[in-house]
């Protein structure tokens, strides 16, 4: 399964939409997500083949309940002008309805309701999905992952509504999801390594048995516990945002740029190498990172302008392979036709020359704290654009199995 990206553009400095689907395009990005049905954007995507998720802005959720006069006008205004030429695969009704401090959950699904009725009008069904990205703040207990439930007072109101309907319709529950959130803000019992896809030990789940070795996976299945504990376990998901800031304040714990090329990374490489969660292992993942641009007016802590892949200049924030063949080749898709080269690492980088047969080769420093020399590994790895496959689980060098031999290996690539 492609991953998609958020298109977000609250920012004054974005390149214009056909810039920015030609900087999709040379990357191989084959879906986004908007956060409204701008025009301009639209047109863009015509022909491009790429498929877009759009969004029906909370503010008009209370309008789109009211009457179906009313998203009739809008399906036909915002949607109908632009298929088939450019894809639209879904409509996200609202965003994050339950923590939207005007209130706008008592509208949710009776809007999704007229939303896809105006579909059907329009012979839209079967090709565009209605749903709502969700917050995992609707969540009462996340942990352990098997006892995840919702809010109760969310249940009756919205949470069963709004699942049977997404039953009914074919369609998916959207979820946005930020292992950051839970590592800055329990940094004491949460690790890093877990919260960047790198504990190898991993943890088992009390109630269950399965064993987690990311936050993300333990994120999601606490999820589908919700949802299985309401007996809709036949329910798919789509993560609709997930991301690391690659920026922060002081108070942000783990936000840095190595951290967020770290996590986007090897999430990436979790969602293009198959397979599900612990929970759900046959279900593979469907993601949307956050976000393609850094934001430079989005209010909030520094990181909320600093999720971006890359600057509004199109360059890199970092590197981290964007398809599979990027994944194959070990490298990441350049935008200016150059390769990444490997730099020296930032942490643990502090090398030692070792010889063998007239060639000089850089050994990884034992000495430096693990955190650090992971950092660095996963560094060149990423950004570097090292050739990380042969020290791959199960790859012919993989062993030993040391830290140490993997990141002096990277750092010879």
């Amino acid at each position: 399964m492609p991953f998609g990206i958020n298109y977000g553009r609250v920012a004054n400095d974005l390149p214009q939409p056909s810039q920015v689907v030609q900087l999709l395009k040379s990357q191989g990005v084959t879906r986004i997500k908007l956060y409204d049905t701008d025009q301009t954007a639209l047109s863009a995507l015509s022909g491009s083949g790429i498929s877009v998720t759009v969004a029906l802005p909370n503010e008009l959720l209370s309008s789109s309940a009211s009457a179906q006069s009313f998203t009739d006008t809008w399906v036909q205004s915002n949607i109908v002008p632009y298929t088939p030429a450019t894809k639209i695969e879904a409509i996200a009704v609202g965003n994050e309805v339950f923590v939207d401090p005007k209130n706008t959950t008592q509208f949710l699904v009776p809007a999704m309701k007229n939303v896809y009725s105006s579909l059907v009008k329009f012979n839209l069904d079967k090709s565009i999905k209605i749903s709502s990205p969700v917050a995992l703040s609707a969540l009462a207990v996340s942990y352990p992952s098997s006892a995840g439930s919702f809010k109760p007072e969310l249940i009756e109101p919205v949470i069963k509504p709004m699942l049977s309907f997404l039953k009914q319709t074919g369609s998916y529950l959207m979820v946005n999801a930020y292992p950051f959130f839970a590592y800055t803000g329990d940094t004491a019992e949460i690790s890093l390594d877990y919260a960047l896809f790198r504990d190898k030990q991993g943890v088992v789940d009390s109630g269950n048995g399965l064993r987690y070795y990311s936050l993300f996976d333990a994120q999601i299945d606490a999820v589908f516990a919700a949802m299985n504990a309401l007996q809709f376990d036949d329910v798919k998901m789509v993560i609709t945002e997930t991301g690391w800031p690659s920026k922060g304040d002081e108070n942000e714990a783990g936000a840095s740029g190595a951290n967020a090329a770290s996590y986007n990374g090897n999430l990436v490489r979790r969602v293009l190498t198959g397979g599900g969660s612990p929970l759900r292992p046959n279900e593979p993942l469907n993601v949307f990172l956050f976000a393609l641009f850094n934001e430079n007016q989005k209010p909030g802590p520094t990181s909320e302008r600093n999720y971006g892949l890359f600057y509004p200049n199109e360059e890199k924030v970092y590197n981290i392979p964007l398809t599979l063949e990027d994944l194959n080749t070990g490298e990441s898709t350049p935008v200016n036709g150059t390769k990444a080269q490997v730099p020296t690492p930032e942490n643990g980088g502090d090398f030692s020359p070792a010889s063998s047969g007239g060639r000089t080769w850089c050994v990884a420093n034992g000495k430096v704290a693990e955190e650090k020399l992971q950092e660095a590994l996963d560094y060149a790895c990423g950004e570097g654009g090292a050739d990380c496959r042969p020290i791959q689980e199960g790859a012919t060098c993989y062993n030993p199995d040391t830290l140490e031999a993997h990141a002096s290996y990277a750092f010879n690539s």
